[in-house]
């Protein structure tokens, strides 16, 4: 008797223990707001501006929000593609939203529709607000037709365009900045263009790190309008220790 007194104890101590628990997950994720949030701010965006993600959360008119949880706006300004994480916090009766933003890395094309793709490989949709500075143009991948929004698209082409970004940007940030294409066609030689620059770069494939250093070698040259450079079709980064400036029309190039 006693031992099944002690179990019955023990089951609604248990019982007790979860029920205090789920209470009091209910009632700090239910934090509610009552209608008395007259202001939102936002804070770590860059891609967007405030009323833009306003707008998408429909938050942009707090008189039509009453008795909205903190839980709800997180939930929504998470459903934006842009935003990684948001954090919401109150204070009075201002709701602060602090974003973490997905990093674009290039603009990517699905036959000729521009779409955004994140360094996680994540294929995000183009809104005409988003405030960027310029950005490579990754085209001709041989998975092209799989370019879709919120996909993920993780190939060998594009993985060698992101290692491309990647030594420019260790190389010299100029010239990261001045890439205007990445052309991978369709599985063949790389080339690369510039903004700018009329001579296009033949990169080809691999290597991309001693490939960099030797354009960076010629860096200023190229700007300058070198006459052997400028007077040629392209240069070619594709041969070992050696660039070679070639009058040669690209066609075939990649067959």
């Amino acid at each position: 008797m006693h031992k099944n007194y002690g179990k019955i104890l023990g089951t609604i101590l248990f019982i007790v223990l979860i029920s205090c628990m789920l209470y009091l997950t209910f009632v700090s994720a239910k934090k509610i707001s009552k209608g008395d949030i007259a202001m939102i701010e936002i804070t770590g965006n860059s891609l967007l501006n405030e009323n833009d993600y306003l707008t998408f959360t429909r938050l942009n008119d707090l008189s039509f929000n009453h008795n909205i949880s903190v839980q709800v706006i997180k939930d929504r300004f998470e459903k934006h593609p842009y935003v990684s994480k948001a954090v919401v916090e109150e204070d009075g009766n201002k709701a602060k939203i602090i974003l973490s933003e997905k990093k674009i890395m290039a603009i990517i094309l699905n036959n000729t529709d521009p779409f955004f793709i994140t360094e996680d490989f994540q294929v995000l949709p183009m809104f005409s607000d988003t405030k960027l500075d310029e950005l490579p143009i990754i085209r001709n991948s041989k998975e092209s037709n799989q370019v879709k929004p919120l996909s993920y698209i993780k190939n060998p082409d594009i993985v060698d365009a992101f290692k491309i970004i990647d030594a420019a940007k260790k190389a010299n940030m100029n010239i990261f900045k001045r890439i205007s294409e990445i052309d991978l066609h369709n599985g063949g030689d790389i080339i690369l263009s510039f903004s700018g620059i009329k001579t296009p770069i033949v990169f080809g494939r691999g290597e991309e790190a001693r490939k960099m250093i030797y354009l960076e070698l010629m860096w200023e040259g190229i700007l300058e309008g070198n006459s052997s450079i400028r007077e040629s079709d392209y240069l070619d980064l594709r041969f070992a220790n050696e660039v070679y400036v070639k009058e040669t029309e690209l066609s075939g190039l990649a067959e």
